[in-house]
């Protein structure tokens, strides 16, 4: 054994040791991590990820992953050759989009995504779980609403999004049964939901996330991004927020476009009782071991 390869081996045995007193914050905690559209593109990525995550469920933790898929779903819409509308930015679910989304998201992407969660967790017998909001009465939604002003008459009118829900309740007792199970299972949730008259509806992931840890108690909402985390007006990261101070950052248009939607969501959370969201680059390969097991931590932490 060359010198080099026992210097590696210290170096990791003193990595193990120095996260000692985080693993045991996190014992039997639950995480629900988001798992979005471009962080997800590249398999090679997207194994990692899986190999993470099975990571945390043998540190102990209960993983919980909510999955988007807004490009992919914009994908095989254009093969199927179905037009999409957008209003402000939002996509106009109609019963086509609505069939091809439950596609994607229930079956292409969320069975992918178990399967490697149980394929890198073979060894040990860590099992991932593909199911949707329709699976036991997971996520009830009603339809969203939204609204804008006419441009002329400068009346709020409202939007008519289609087939987009919201959560108006988490049944969270299958994902519960799953993470006190004897066996080692983690739950990966596609965002989709019934309304109480049995419609089925689209709803945005990061909101779904948001209303999963507020319901389970989590201990930690990971929200896995394509960028480093909310940053400041001169383009330096922000380590952690307040709700007061994230609110203010909105208001305050230091945070823009989609970051806007991903600080109200970690608002929302923390206010649900999550004790802490974070908002970090889901690209770079092991982002959620170096925010949950090292001082350092990665992205931007909001909390109360």
């Amino acid at each position: 054994m060359s010198q080099d390869t026992e210097e590696q081996g210290w170096a990791t045995a003193k990595t193990l040791a120095e996260a000692l007193p985080y693993i045991q914050i996190y014992d039997r905690e639950t995480v629900v991590i988001k798992y979005g559209g471009h962080a997800m593109g590249e398999e090679s990525v997207a194994k990692l990820f899986a190999a993470d995550v099975v990571l945390l469920k043998m540190l102990g933790l209960h993983p919980v992953v909510v999955h988007g898929g807004g490009p992919q779903i914009s994908a095989m819409l254009e093969r199927a050759g179905v037009k999409s509308t957008f209003i402000d930015g939002l996509r106009v679910t109609d019963a086509a989009t609505m069939e091809v989304a439950e596609m994607v998201l229930s079956g292409a992407i969320n069975k992918e995504i178990a399967n490697w969660i149980t394929l890198a967790g073979a060894e040990a017998k860590v099992r991932g779980v593909g199911l949707s909001g329709k699976d036991a009465r997971l996520i009830t939604v009603e339809k969203a609403t939204r609204t804008r002003k006419d441009p002329d008459s400068l009346i709020e009118q409202i939007v008519d999004l289609g087939f987009v829900g919201e959560p108006k309740a988490i049944d969270t007792t299958l994902i519960e049964a799953l993470i006190g199970a004897d066996e080692d299972y983690i739950p990966v949730i596609a965002p989709i939901g019934v309304s109480a008259e049995g419609q089925t509806y689209n709803i945005n992931a990061d909101t779904v996330a948001g209303a999963m840890a507020g319901a389970l108690d989590a201990k930690r909402m990971l929200l896995l991004t394509d960028v480093a985390g909310v940053l400041d007006k001169d383009g330096q990261l922000i380590r952690q927020l307040t709700v007061a101070e994230a609110k203010a950052a909105i208001a305050d248009g230091v945070a823009t476009g989609g970051m806007i939607p991903k600080l109200e969501t970690a608002i929302d959370a923390v206010e649900a009782g999550v004790e802490a969201v974070v908002i970090l680059d889901g690209r770079r390969p092991h982002a959620m071991l170096v925010e949950l097991f090292t001082e350092h931590g990665s992205g931007t932490l909001v909390c109360r």
